[in-house]
């Protein structure tokens, strides 16, 4: 996505009543995933989104509103759209699957636009558990382990959801290391993967 600021809405013509929201939330979409979501203010995307401050609270009554819609969006385009359906492009076998999602990572650690898991940036922003926002990226979180515990199970592991468990800490761990600037993150955690496989009771 361009990282370009757009012209004001007063440069703008008016958007059309069908995209005014897809406008909204994709110029969100964007700067919440690469800026979180404390730091970008609704002044920042109605500017770049170049819509009114009316038609932005028209589709989304608050800020947090629009958190949570750009949490679902992130959790299409991301576990969905891009995580599931890479490792499972990747390999056939759902113990390689698992391993798969380790050499996904790699590619995405070493992209000079690497942003991190919104999810869980969300929840180191907003620490109050009993906060909707936090809410749903635990939710979200528990739904990639969830995939994580299907490809357990297809694989024969017998406690797919223990194996689970391990394999999100692993995820989750080298997503914060590669946020440190270990780029190496994604292998190292991968050799750690295999010996937690290997050892999985069967």
């Amino acid at each position: 996505m361009s990282t370009d600021a757009a012209p004001s809405a007063r440069d703008q013509p008016p958007a059309p009543a069908s995209g005014a929201r897809e406008r909204i939330l994709d110029t969100a979409y964007d700067l919440f995933s690469r800026h979180g979501i404390r730091a970008v203010g609704v002044d920042a995307i109605i500017q770049q989104s170049g819509v009114a401050r009316m038609t932005l609270y028209r589709h989304f009554a608050s800020k947090d509103a629009l958190v949570l819609a750009f949490l679902e969006r992130r959790e299409e385009r991301w576990t969905q759209d891009w995580l599931q359906h890479e490792v499972r492009e990747r390999a056939a076998d759902p113990a390689e699957r698992l391993l798969a999602i380790f050499d996904v990572f790699d590619g995405w650690f070493r992209r000079a636009d690497f942003e991190g898991c919104s999810f869980i940036n969300v929840l180191l922003e907003i620490a109050d558990p009993q906060s909707d926002l936090h809410r749903a990226s635990a939710s979200y979180l528990a739904g990639i382990r969830a995939f994580v515990a299907e490809l357990a199970g297809e694989a024969g592991i017998a406690d797919p959801e223990a194996l689970a468990h391990k394999w999100h800490i692993l995820m989750k761990g080298s997503i914060v290391a590669a946020g440190e600037g270990d780029r190496e993150a994604a292998r190292r955690a991968r050799e750690v993967a295999t010996l937690v496989l290997s050892d999985a009771p069967r």
